[in-house]
């Protein structure tokens, strides 16, 4: 975290533990090539790319309010992190499988979804599916930064992927739109597809 830490100094974290019957545990085992992946909008930035929204921000007050956010810059990054339990909770109660889970966080899309596949299995994502909040083009271009890195470096809108069969996708939008505390809704994103290691692994 660059400007955040001085020299000598000692960061003090918390942490949760927790724990989960073995038939419970959600490990992307039962993966499959035509699953489909389900994108949870963000809040924003939610705990990774401040170093860059700082950099690119730079000369920019905290106060101010650009056109693009409708809002001051430092309370759109001040944004709280979402959490997702009760998305996760409403599915388990309508009887989804959620076969897999990847928190889009540090490395984005393309570092966080292959943890959870199987070795044969890739993602195919369709960057049109879902609507970019303006903090994350407007990050992009001040920083210039590029479409394939930019997805690498920040959720660009989505949160959470959850993946599902194919057949529970229907029952699955229709769980997470009845969610009225949300603001938007959950929207198929992709698919799973059939990897062979020769290419990358998440297709944007």
């Amino acid at each position: 975290m660059p400007g955040v830490y001085r020299p000598g100094a000692i960061d003090l974290v918390g942490v949760m533990l927790g724990w989960v019957e073995r038939d419970a545990i959600i490990d992307g085992r039962s993966v499959r090539p035509g699953d489909i992946c389900l994108g949870l909008s963000s809040s924003g930035l939610h705990t990774n790319g401040y170093s860059l929204a700082r950099r690119v921000f730079a000369d920019v007050g905290w106060d101010t309010i650009l056109p693009e956010l409708g809002r001051p810059v430092g309370e759109v990054l001040l944004t709280p992190h979402r959490a997702y339990l009760s998305e996760v909770e409403a599915l388990w109660a309508a009887g989804v499988e959620i076969k897999a889970m990847a928190h889009i966080t540090g490395g984005g899309f393309v570092d966080n979804i292959p943890r959870v596949l199987p070795g044969n299995v890739g993602v195919r994502l369709d960057r049109h599916a879902w609507t970019i909040p303006p903090i994350f083009r407007l990050i992009q271009k001040l920083g210039g930064v590029a479409d394939d890195e930019i997805y690498r470096v920040l959720n660009m809108g989505i949160g959470l992927v959850i993946i599902v069969a194919p057949e529970q996708a229907d029952t699955a939008l229709g769980t997470l739109a009845h969610l009225t505390d949300q603001p938007a809704p959950a929207a198929v994103i992709g698919e799973t597809v059939a990897w062979d290691s020769s290419g990358p692994r998440v297709l944007l």
